[in-house]
């Protein structure tokens, strides 16, 4: 069983919005620190934003900085990633993450990976 899984990728015009889900199943990652990664195609798995266990702390990649935002809501063992003036450039595969280390950029931080949800903006 995948213990995580996004939701919400789909095809939208540039400057369009979307929201990513994260969900986890079978076990809670209330204490571990979640992030987005995306794979754009050609190019390899690169780091967009990671929010602390308690969201009290994020950091966003460059390039997405004031344009994306993560949150998390532990209740419900989700986090999201809200993707705003999307640009074709943010055309990937968006993959979420959790991990047991404080919010860092690297994917070896991180334990747990979903299977990715596609993104794809027009331009």
């Amino acid at each position: 069983q995948v213990p995580l899984e996004e939701s919400g990728g789909g095809l939208v015009q540039a400057g369009g919005s979307l929201r990513l889900s994260c969900a986890a199943s079978g076990r809670t990652f209330s204490t571990y620190a979640r992030a987005w990664f995306r794979q754009p195609p050609g190019k390899e798995r690169e780091f967009v934003a990671t929010i602390s266990w308690n969201g009290e702390t994020s950091y966003y990649a460059d390039s997405v900085e004031g344009r994306f935002t993560i949150s998390r809501d532990n209740a419900k063992n989700i986090v999201y990633l809200q993707m705003i003036n999307l640009k074709p450039e943010d055309t990937a595969i968006y993959y979420c993450a959790a991990g047991p280390r404080g919010p860092a950029s690297g994917k070896a931080a991180y334990d747990y990976w979903g299977q990715g949800t596609q993104v794809t903006v027009s331009s």
